[in-house]
């Protein structure tokens, strides 16, 4: 059995090359030869290139671009509104056309490319991303794929109803792990999973939390647009603090630890574990696991520590599950029968089964069985999972008229949504929240609601 998630039906518009193919052979009655074999190997025809444009090419963006350039991906244009961070994309192709507004570089650039990558902090996402798929353009996103989660169910929806061939950057969801973790679950190895411990190291080390807004203002650098680098959001002024690498941490810019890893991490257990959508959830943010009374979360920053409990509902067959998430330097006991010399990854998960346990780190790691004993069953359960030929690889052979890639948004969609919930409760510690997926509601909070989209500013919209 192939994973449905590859064999959803692709769109009903042919590619260039299988309309070529198909027509030149009814015409003339001959069987052709692909163009990659006259041409010998690694050889891609021009029918197969795939044009693509980048919307943030420096950081994360630039890293995207390079790697599917490596794939026989033809970048023809570049975006981003800071120089210096863009430079090593732009020296290393000379050639792509250069831009500072994505706005205006898919309207100049809409007949020359067919797929474009959106690399930048997580606030543009959105709005960049929906411009290419309203110009009927596939789309990559980096994680977490949207700010918001009305941003993140109105572009899964708009993508499904564009046709296009869609994934987000959570490259751990092709892993030769995360087809193990899926199987062996499925399989019954660990018995049945009631609890799973998801952490991250991330919070405050790679960027400051529970801290205030700077005071002071000095001067934009002379290469960097802060206002387009603003989009969508409110205005401020720039500091440093917030660009270029320390966004994550300020609410109006990202998502904190959780959506940082929270898509690499969770993906797992959502996945192998068929969750779906979490009825409620609960944060607490002081290193105990404790809410201190009348502590009131910070609006500017995310907290220095998180504990994020989401309980989902039984599935089919199986039992309801709760799973814990962890960070700021918080991390799960250690399981008692954890091997002398062996620790838990500084980020990963823990599942706690009625037969045993397993862990794996993030990104797909490959998975450890408790008891040791375990690995002896698992290793007769069969591979019932189409093995993947690489994140990247899926996303660029879809756009060339292949299958559907494994994180496209209808599966990266509601996965990231779940983790933009748990980033939702931290603006209500100690409170339960009675979580609607459908409605996208919060029953018993309604004043958390105005939080699900914020308003954007005059000029920007999805």
């Amino acid at each position: 059995m192939t994973d449905p998630e590859s064999t959803t039906n692709l769109p009903t518009t042919p590619t260039r090359r299988k309309f070529l193919s198909a027509t030149a052979a009814t015409a003339f009655g001959f069987t052709i030869v692909p163009r990659h074999v006259l041409g010998g190997n690694g050889y891609i025809a021009p029918s197969d290139q795939v044009n693509v444009a980048a919307i943030g090419a420096g950081g994360m963006g630039g890293g995207d671009i390079a790697t599917v350039s490596k794939l026989g991906a033809n970048i023809v244009a570049l975006c981003d509104v800071d120089d210096v961070r863009a430079a090593g994309s732009f020296n290393a192709f000379p050639k792509a056309r250069r831009y500072k507004d994505f706005r205006s570089m898919l309207d100049k650039e809409a007949k020359h490319i067919d797929a474009v990558t959106v690399g930048t902090p997580d606030h543009v996402h959105a709005v960049a991303a929906m411009a290419a798929i309203r110009a009927r353009k596939h789309v990559y996103v980096q994680k977490p794929l949207t700010h918001t989660l009305h941003e993140c169910r109105a572009l899964s929806t708009a993508a499904k109803e564009a046709g296009v061939m869609t994934s987000m950057g959570n490259q751990g969801h092709a892993t030769e792990g995360a087809r193990l973790t899926n199987e062996w679950i499925q399989a019954g190895v660990i018995g049945d999973v009631r609890e799973v411990h998801v952490w991250s190291d991330r919070a405050g080390k790679l960027w400051k939390q529970g801290i205030g807004r700077p005071l002071d203002s000095p001067p934009v650098p002379a290469t960097l647009d802060w206002d387009l680098w603003l989009g969508p959001v409110r205005e401020r002024p720039y500091n440093p603090a917030y660009a270029p690498v320390s966004w994550r941490g300020w609410r109006d810019f990202g998502t904190g630890a959780l959506g940082d890893m929270g898509c690499h991490i969770i993906d797992h257990p959502v996945w192998a574990l068929k969750l779906g959508a979490p009825t409620t959830v609960e944060s607490r943010t002081t290193l105990d696991g404790s809410v201190l009374p009348g502590d009131k979360p910070n609006f500017e920053t995310f907290p220095i520590a998180a504990l994020i409990y989401f309980d989902f509902p039984a599935r089919d067959t199986m039992p309801p599950v709760r799973m814990t998430w962890y960070d700021g330097g918080i991390m799960p006991p250690a399981p008692s029968d954890l091997p002398s010399g062996q620790r838990l990854p500084d980020n990963g998960v823990l599942y706690i089964g009625s037969r045993g346990k397993m862990y794996h780190s993030s990104h797909g790691g490959m998975p450890t069985l408790l008891p040791g004993s375990l690995l002896e069953q698992a290793r007769t359960v069969p591979r019932t999972m189409e093995r993947s030929p690489g994140h990247y690889e899926e996303w660029v052979n879809a756009c060339r008229g292949g299958k559907r890639p494994t994180a496209s948004f209808d599966y990266s969609g509601p996965m990231t949504e779940t983790v933009l919930l748990g980033v939702l409760s931290l603006r209500a510690p100690g409170m339960r929240l009675q979580w609607d997926a459908e409605q996208q509601m919060v029953k018993n909070a309604p004043q958390l609601n105005q939080f699900i989209h914020t308003e954007y500013r005059k000029g920007w919209t999805l």
